[in-house]
């Protein structure tokens, strides 16, 4: 698999992606500059990482989707490229259309940063195969705006097209609003587009791929990848 990392300005989770990657698949991704206008040759995976891009000035990723590269993520996705969008990365991609919906305030209006529990929604995608279908998994999260948020018709599509990836829930696999850090809508925790080959996740699968900090529950998305 070869894979590029994307660095915006205010980017702070790329090395912590790029070691996900390296560790799963034996290979370092290229990180490439947002001012790029061109992916390198032959990438197969692109990951948006976790951060603060531009400052979250405006609104959070809103400057950072349309910065040059993001035209050749486009590309790349629509070419059936799998994209990977964390915490930042997720939304950036809400913000540049490629994923539906949209990142809110946490309904605390509080930043929430702990360990939190999610619920494996679709199992049946390129990044998830790793898990079982209602398999619950420990990541840890730490967002400001990760509630997100759609119309009725929207939800009601993404929800009846599998399209959900990961559900906020407790350590029994609950999902009530007990177990929503953020206010989510149906308790959303990552999402992905239409055809299954992009998906943005507010939570840090990268974080969780050594027992020495904490847990490994985020290897198997990597390994799924490198398969």
């Amino acid at each position: 698999m070869k894979s590029a990392v994307i660095l915006f300005p205010g980017s702070n989770r790329e090395q912590d992606a790029a070691r996900a990657i390296r560790e799963a698949s034996g290979r370092a991704p290229a990180i490439v500059w947002h001012a790029d206008p061109e992916l390198p040759p032959g990438t197969d995976l692109v990951v948006l990482p976790g951060g603060f891009s531009y400052g979250d000035y405006l609104r959070c990723g809103a400057i950072a989707a349309r910065s040059p590269i993001m035209r050749a993520v486009a590309r790349h996705a629509e070419r059936g490229g799998l994209v990977l969008g964390i915490c930042n990365g997720f939304q950036i991609l809400c913000e540049a259309g490629l994923l539906p919906g949209v990142l809110m305030r946490n309904a605390s209006r509080r930043f929430v940063c702990k360990m939190q529990h999610l619920r494996v929604e679709n199992a049946t995608t390129p990044f998830t195969r790793g898990y079982a279908e209602g398999q619950v998994v420990k990541f840890a999260i730490a967002h400001g705006e990760g509630n997100f948020e759609a119309d009725d018709a929207t939800l009601e599509a993404i929800e009846g097209a599998g399209q959900v990836a990961f559900r906020y829930c407790d350590a029994a696999g609950r999902v009530d609003q007990a177990a929503n850090p953020n206010g989510a809508e149906h308790n959303i925790a990552g999402v992905f587009n239409r055809r299954f080959n992009v998906l943005g996740l507010m939570p840090h699968p990268e974080n969780l791929i050594d027992p020495l900090v904490g847990g490994i529950d985020g290897r198997p998305l990597f390994a799924a990848l490198a398969a």
